[in-house]
């Protein structure tokens, strides 16, 4: 899970050390792929990370030295351009690709009919051109960015269960295809339901074809069923697990909006009415409000806003077996402060197995 183009890290170490206490990695769902529990994120929409190239280095070069090896892009990212930075700045830095986890995302490559979505041709075609704006031989993971809801059958592709497995299974195979020509290690999903993902387990499986090991999924304080609850029972059961994005809201999260919108702000940007919007809304007044108390807490724990809202992103976990304590702050989040975040935030989301206890 990574924040939006922001680091939290409690000490200067390098991945070059072994055994650094400063940041933990964990194994991405149930694979052999060790990832730092934070990663660099481009913002969607905007030059990778922001600004110019020289700050995308720096704030690159402050991640890697402070532990993080998970950097994440997509095709659709500044249209091709946030992995043209990102492969400028691996090669000019002269880092290991060995000690770098670089993870893409695939669904909108180009304005042509065949240059979007997740039919064989363009997983295989955009993962390529992917491949050389990042000037890399292959990616540790590709995701599929959202499911595909066209399909080569006549039709509507949700009318039959047929039909839409067979789109799900082309998809599979080309995935298998694109890690067996060397071109990615894994695969993953970005935006899918619970119900897609075992779709598509059960037609790898069904078929010996490789199956997803993560799903890409929203995560931050006012969004949380998916994570904390649909995604765990995958987990268990399919070893399917989570890599997170926007803990920080789109920015909601951070405070910069109690005030209303500064300039320069995402929520002022062209074509971000929509944020504007949500966060002039009756719902986002009431997120302001509970965002106020949490910056009481924060205040207590010694810490900022957006860095209590990242530390219980990292606290809720797929594995409950692994302990994470990446950030100065996490430690801090003892039961009963968890307990107070929860009351505030009043959406704490139950399983079934909650209910039944």
């Amino acid at each position: 899970m990574y924040p939006e183009s922001t680091t939290d890290s409690p000490a200067r170490l390098s991945l070059r050390q072994t055994g650094s206490p400063g940041m933990i990695y964990r194994n991405l769902g149930k694979s052999g792929l060790r990832v730092s529990c934070l990663g660099l994120g481009k913002c969607r929409g905007l030059p990778w990370p922001l600004g110019s190239s020289s700050m995308a280095e720096q704030l690159m070069t402050l991640a890697y030295d402070n532990g993080i090896n998970l950097f994440d892009t997509a095709e659709v990212y500044a249209a091709g351009k946030a992995e043209v930075v990102l492969g400028n700045i691996i090669k000019k830095k002269g880092w290991r690709r060995s000690s770098l986890v670089i993870t893409t995302k695939i669904f909108w490559g180009g304005k042509a009919e065949t240059e979007r979505g997740l039919s064989r041709k363009h997983i295989i075609e955009g993962l390529k051109a992917s491949l050389e704006r990042l000037q890399l031989e292959y990616v540790d993971v590709v995701f599929a960015n959202r499911p595909d809801p066209n399909t080569p059958m006549e039709g509507d592709p949700f009318s039959s269960s047929k039909s839409r497995t067979f789109i799900v299974e082309e998809t599979v195979r080309a995935m298998t295809h694109v890690i067996n020509q060397g071109m990615a290690m894994y695969w993953g999903t970005s935006r899918w339901s619970s119900m897609e993902i075992m779709e598509a387990y059960s037609v790898a499986r069904q078929f010996n074809l490789i199956p997803p090991i993560c799903e890409q999924a929203e995560y931050h304080m006012f969004q949380r069923e998916k994570v904390e609850v649909q995604l765990p029972e995958l987990f268990h059961k399919i070893g399917v697990g989570a890599m997170t994005w926007s803990p920080l809201a789109c920015g909601i999260v951070s405070g910069k909006y109690d005030g209303g919108i500064p300039p320069y702000s995402r929520a002022s940007l062209k074509g971000y009415q929509w944020l504007k919007d949500k966060i002039l809304s009756e719902e986002g007044r009431r997120q302001q409000a509970k965002l106020k108390e949490l910056q009481a807490i924060a205040e207590r724990l010694g810490c900022t806003l957006p860095q209590l809202a990242i530390a219980p992103c990292l606290h809720h976990q797929c594995d409950p077996d692994s302990q994470w304590h990446p950030s100065q702050v996490l430690p801090k989040l003892s039961s009963s402060i968890v307990h107070e975040i929860d009351s505030i935030l009043g959406n704490k989301p139950y399983s079934k197995k909650d209910y039944r206890s």
